[in-house]
């Protein structure tokens, strides 16, 4: 009778403390992109390395595919995420409202890090005889979906350039996910990404048909980047992609981490040290990441305060004051 009874007891002091442990389980969500592009690979990494530590720190992370930059910033700031990537200029234009922002400053936006280089990219068909950014006008043109932070580009150089949806003789906006299948099969021309490379996506476009990258510079690219600290120049290396043996000139932006001053500091420390106490398991994640530098990524790209959560880990590594 008393076996029977320890039995239980022991039965009933396992449950408990399995309802103690399901009771202290957070669950995060971070905000990625389209389910081919680095966004969406940045997530499911950061995901990975958080799950690797649910017993020690209860935190359980998803990262599903979401529209992009815009559409994460705006789910931050109605607290349907909590965490997000987003190009550095959306960053700049959330926290700060600017004009491109709509709905006014995201005062509560927090920065955590930064990630890989962004270079704005065009891929089009050779067919379609598009050799310079200025060859778009006139041409089926896929400018990417609203909330997408490609799409803010795109309208951030037509602006610049005197352009307007009308001067394209189609002007799409398919998600990047569903853009190289429609450049396959001539739906449209040209194509617009802003990503980390290589690039899937454009891997596929340019390994199905014959296509090309396209350059982005002259004088309107060169005032926009003097004007704007969170852009850079920036080179697609000649042979990543088939069609393109030469370097790609552009510019961009960088791949930023983002959060709310609302999220708890302990979460967001805790998924800071998950990244960077694994820092070389993350580098091999994807290609993007692998000349990625610490050092860097907790400064460039970053416009909006860091999160305090993150400040602490970076003082606890010494790396800032």
């Amino acid at each position: 009778m008393l076996t029977i009874r320890k039995a239980a007891l022991a039965a009933a002091l396992a449950l408990t403390a399995q309802a103690a442990t399901a009771a202290e389980e957070r669950f995060i969500t971070i905000g990625t992109g389209g389910q081919t592009g680095v966004y969406y690979v940045v997530g499911q990494s950061i995901c990975r390395l958080v799950n690797r530590d649910t017993a020690t720190t209860g935190l359980k992370c998803t990262a599903p595919s979401t529209g992009g930059s815009v559409a994460n910033i705006n789910a931050i700031k109605a607290g349907d995420m909590d965490m997000g990537v987003a190009q550095s200029d959306w960053q700049y234009y959330a926290f700060n409202g600017s004009p491109q922002w709509e709905g006014g400053a995201v005062g509560d936006l927090r920065a955590v890090f930064s990630v890989h280089g962004e270079p704005f990219t065009v891929v089009a068909r050779n067919d379609a005889n598009i050799t310079t950014f200025d060859d778009l006008k006139g041409k089926r043109v896929n400018i990417g979906n609203p909330g997408s932070g490609q799409r803010g580009t795109m309208e951030v150089i037509m602006d610049k350039m005197g352009w307007s949806l009308s001067d394209f003789s189609l002007a799409s906006e398919l998600k990047s996910s569903e853009q190289s299948a429609a450049l396959g099969d001539n739906k449209v021309d040209a194509i617009i990404f802003t990503a980390g490379h290589p690039n899937g996506s454009i891997q596929e476009a340019t390994t199905t048909i014959d296509a090309h990258l396209v350059p982005v510079n002259g004088p309107v690219i060169d005032e926009l980047v003097a004007a704007n600290p969170y852009y850079a120049k920036a080179t697609v290396p000649g042979g990543m992609y088939r069609g393109t043996d030469g370097d790609t000139e552009t510019f961009g932006v960088k791949a930023s981490f983002v959060t709310s001053a609302n999220v708890p500091d302990d979460v967001v420390y805790a998924v800071v040290k998950a990244v960077f106490d694994n820092f070389d398991r993350f580098k091999t994640l994807h290609p993007a990441f692998a000349n990625l530098k610490e050092e860097e990524m907790i400064k460039d790209g970053l416009s909006a305060p860091l999160h305090p959560g993150a400040e602490k880990y970076y003082r606890e590594r010494g790396w800032i004051n």
